[in-house]
């Protein structure tokens, strides 16, 4: 069957079907650049990578809308934005409360700087919002190429894949202008303090998204409609474009203000200006389409549903769209549940709170951290272990010994693996709404079957990494030792060391009883064992 995923616009499972089955165009929300991005943020950027993998996998079907079938490989145009800018720590009203995250990362960086606990090699203002905005960005780049990110890593060649919204403030100027002349914003406030808010009754899907419709989005209500701003408002959930503060530590000129843009309005210009092309969007604003989406998928955190994504549907349809009542702006929203530590909600507070660099500074793997970080499907709450970690190294350990007896396949080796048994279990499973659990499984039970590994059996591995992702992370290089040669991955032990001269000693002595044990012995300590070409042993993880 073609690839079914769970829209959360329409609650449920539907056919994925792209305007161009060969050119698929995807949008993540990225990062608000104010700190280091942490396991739950990964977890959601995760699900989207593993999703655009399987979208261009040669063993990924698309049904083209008509009845038919497209087969994969294809192109996917991926999109993440950095957020360095009009994102308030009161995100109610989606930039008008609270203080600026980029305020608090300056706050932040000047006390670790004062108590010398800045990362060694690091110079940076702290009163420089730009500065900081850079400081964070090159931390999560540095950590997404580690974790695979193809998005991130395709952003170096192509800079435009990770757009910064404080180089698209022109644009969104331009939306907010089309909004007021439509009547779906307006602006109140005397010079000095002018505010554009959208008009929420001016779209009737409102809350159709994340079920907060206008009837159930009284003042107050669930703590995400403030009352501080509520005077010059039309009704309470109408939310901020553009605030004019000549205080406010970035701003801009514009037409209400030297001000700065509302956290929402961010994503509308950044996602339509990259994946349409800047002649399309700006002949979406003079002339709008009937109703039609205007990109293919959208993704981000559940705690984006509302208000993040609620707010960019209604400004988007509002903005692109003749009517907009019947606009989606996407064709599909995939929204990736939380992620829970050790079976707790993650916290500073309790300890568990933890970032990419935390994990990698404990010697964790980048492999291994992705693949705990994908493996549980994306709308289940994810629960995070350290044993977790361990095992999925051992796991991880078995794919290379298989995707390592041989090349990739060729162009050749396609049809060939679309008629292998695993393959289609395989595709089975993310096709059905992204079951990456069940493709998991689907491999290692095949790896359970095949015995010795050969290049035909390498090259369908590589083929189901290119979902997964995780073989070619982070290998490192294998560290010979006088008697052994150990893995990458593995570090050299003195314990182990002892028991391979002891072994040594055993084997020359024909004393094989006492060989075996200590190979036995080994198997407990985790570690598999083989003899090598030139007298040495290769240790790996068992």
């Amino acid at each position: 069957m073609p690839l079914r995923l769970y829209n959360t616009l329409t609650k449920q499972k539907e056919d994925f079907v792209p305007a161009d089955p060969t050119r698929v165009t995807f949008y993540t929300c990225g990062l608000t650049v104010y700190d280091y991005g942490h396991i739950g943020n990964f977890r959601s950027f995760l699900a989207a990578d593993v999703l655009r993998r399987w979208v261009e996998s040669p063993l990924c079907d698309l049904s083209d809308g008509r009845g038919g079938v497209n087969h994969g490989p294809r192109a996917v145009v991926h999109v993440m934005n950095v957020t360095d800018v009009g994102h308030m720590t009161d995100d109610a009203e989606g930039g008008e409360s609270g203080e600026d995250r980029m305020a608090v990362a300056g706050k932040r960086l000047l006390e670790a700087k004062k108590s010398g606990k800045l990362p060694a090699g690091v110079e940076i203002d702290p009163r420089d919002p730009y500065a900081i905005a850079k400081f964070y960005t090159d931390c999560f780049v540095a950590d997404a190429k580690k974790l695979g990110l193809k998005v991130v890593i395709d952003a170096e060649k192509d800079p435009t894949l990770m757009p910064r919204a404080t180089a698209n403030v022109a644009g969104m100027i331009k939306v907010v202008e089309r909004l007021i002349a439509r009547g779906h914003a307006y602006c109140v406030g005397e010079p000095g303090s002018r505010v554009v808010y959208f008009r929420v009754k001016s779209f009737a899907p409102y809350g159709r998204l994340s079920g907060n419709t206008l009837d159930a989005l009284r003042e107050g209500e669930g703590g995400r409609v403030s009352s501080a701003n509520q005077s010059n408002k039309e009704h309470p959930a109408d939310f901020l474009l553009w605030k004019e503060d000549p205080t406010h530590i970035m701003k801009w000129d514009s037409p209400w203000g030297a001000g700065y843009p509302g956290w929402h309005i961010e994503c509308t210009v950044m996602s339509a200006r990259r994946l349409l092309g800047d002649g399309v969007f700006e002949s979406l604003l003079a002339r709008p389409t009937a109703g039609d989406a205007i990109i293919d998928l959208h993704s981000g955190g559940e705690d984006n549903i509302f208000p993040h994504h609620e707010c960019e549907i209604a400004q988007s349809c509002g903005a692109f769209c003749a009517d907009p009542s019947h606009g989606t702006f996407s064709r599909s929203w995939f929204h990736p549940r939380f992620l829970m530590v050790e079976g707790a909600k993650m916290s500073k507070s309790k300890g568990n709170f933890f970032t990419a660099q935390d994990m990698f500074a404990r010697g964790i793997s980048a492999a291994a951290l992705r693949l705990e970080l994908i493996k549980t499907h994306y709308r289940s709450n994810a629960n995070f272990t350290m044993q977790g970690l361990a095992d999925n190294q051992r796991i991880i350990d078995r794919w290379r010994r298989v995707a390592d007896a041989g090349p990739a396949g060729g162009p050749e080796f396609l049809e060939q693996a679309r008629g292998d048994e695993a393959a289609r279990a395989f595709a089975d499973a993310l096709n059905d709404d992204l079951n990456i659990a069940s493709a998991i499984a689907t491999v290692n039970g095949w790896i359970n079957q095949i015995g010795t590994p050969t290049p035909r059996h390498a090259a369908l591995m590589r083929m189901f990494d290119g979902v997964l992702g995780v073989v070619d992370l982070d290998r490192g290089q294998s560290t010979q030792t006088e008697l052994a040669l150990f893995a990458p991955g593995v570090e050299p032990s003195a314990k182990v060391e002892e028991l391979l001269r002891r072994r040594r000693e055993a084997r020359a002595a024909k004393d094989f009883k006492a060989s075996d044990a200590i190979r036995d012995e080994l198997a407990a300590m985790g570690y598999a064992i083989k003899d090598a070409p030139g007298g040495k042993v290769e240790v790996r993880r068992a």
